[in-house]
């Protein structure tokens, strides 16, 4: 009989959303996060509007697609604009869209300074996944200062080894091309994805060919952010990664462990302890191999969380949870500085508590 229960990441965060809805003491709420009011109108809206049936059928079908929609409901004003949409190939997965804050201190229409800006990359397994569903990455990120960029890629059976990078590269030279008429800075780019989209971040980031092949210089990249992706995944021994890269020449050129030299930009991992899907082990071992070469590098795992649960906290109401955003902000802010002598991580592998 097929299993019809939803996968232990989908269970974790059907958990998440439809938790016991208790308010945080004033004292501990984070800005931005809701209090009594926003939790009880949360859960009214999940449970008494979509019912518990309704929210697991909408679970089943697109978990990120919701957790979007939550996000959506509880912003607050108008944070972010989108000011482009574009297909940058023939595939229906090869689009982006891009995101500036409308603060009249942060909007560059508004103060004629261009923004660093953050490309982030989904999940998904090479499989599925859709970067309109991440908009709540650019309604968190943006308002920090930065435009975003939402960047799908070819996904399986189109998307094999190497068209995710492929089309990884094809999307920054849109960025180098036409982020500058937009408000973002070309010069100061911080890749970022979770999952399948943080292997693609960090190899682009590691393995200077792809960028090289379309065109652009590796200055352009100032760091990379990888959330819970897999590094060292030889042998291949799971029906996705043998799909996706069992017909490589050079299986260990698919690696980003193999691609490791101390020239790579500063990269921040950040991991679940909980992460059943893809084991800390992963980032641990990528930081190792890091520092073992002088690279700049920055590595926490995060205790209580898992694979989803990581992705999550970028999003509300989980946004009280701010030790993976805190994180990424810090870094974010240091490897966009002007000065980039100054932006240096140090090679710190980390736990972070609850």
């Amino acid at each position: 009989m097929a299993n019809n229960r939803p996968s232990r990441s989908r269970r974790e965060m059907l958990a998440m959303v439809t938790m016991p809805l208790l308010p945080l003491p004033s004292s501990t709420r984070a800005p931005g996060t809701i209090g009594a009011g926003g939790w009880i109108g949360l859960g009214l809206f999940l449970v008494g509007g979509l019912g518990l049936a309704g929210i697991r059928t909408a679970m089943s079908r697109n978990p990120v697609a919701l957790l979007d929609g939550v996000d959506r409901m509880l912003a607050v004003g108008g944070a972010v604009r989108a000011v482009a949409s574009h297909a940058y190939g023939p595939d229906p997965a090869q689009k982006l869209r891009m995101f500036v804050p409308t603060a009249s201190d942060l909007d560059p229409a508004k103060t004629g300074r261009a923004l660093p800006i953050v490309m982030f990359i989904h999940g998904g397994g090479w499989m599925d996944g859709d970067p309109h569903d991440y908009s709540f990455i650019a309604r968190t990120l943006a308002p920090l200062g930065y435009a975003v960029v939402l960047a799908g890629y070819r996904l399986h059976p189109h998307g094999i080894y190497p068209a995710m990078l492929e089309d990884g590269a094809e999307a920054m030279r849109w960025i180098a091309r036409e982020a500058p008429a937009l408000g973002g800075d070309a010069a100061k780019i911080v890749l970022m994805g979770h999952s399948a989209g943080a292997y693609n971040a960090v190899m682009l980031a590691l393995d200077r060919s792809w960028l090289a092949q379309a065109g652009l210089s590796h200055d352009i990249l100032r760091g990379a952010i990888g959330l819970a992706g897999p590094y060292d995944f030889l042998p291949l021994d799971d029906p996705v990664t043998i799909a996706t890269f069992g017909h490589a020449d050079d299986p260990a050129a698919t690696q980003p462990l193999s691609h490791v030299h101390g020239n790579a930009p500063p990269v921040l991992l950040l991991h679940g302890e909980r992460d059943e899907r893809v084991a800390p082990r992963h980032s641990l071992a990528l930081a190792r191999t890091l520092a073992g070469v002088g690279a700049r590098t920055e590595t926490h795992v995060i205790e209580g969380i898992g694979h989803e649960g990581l992705i999550m906290r970028f999003a509300r109401p989980f946004l009280h949870d701010r030790r993976a955003l805190d994180r990424v902000a810090g870094f974010l802010a240091r490897v966009t500085a002007s000065d980039v002598a100054d932006a240096r991580s140090s090679a710190m592998v980390q736990t972070v508590g609850a």
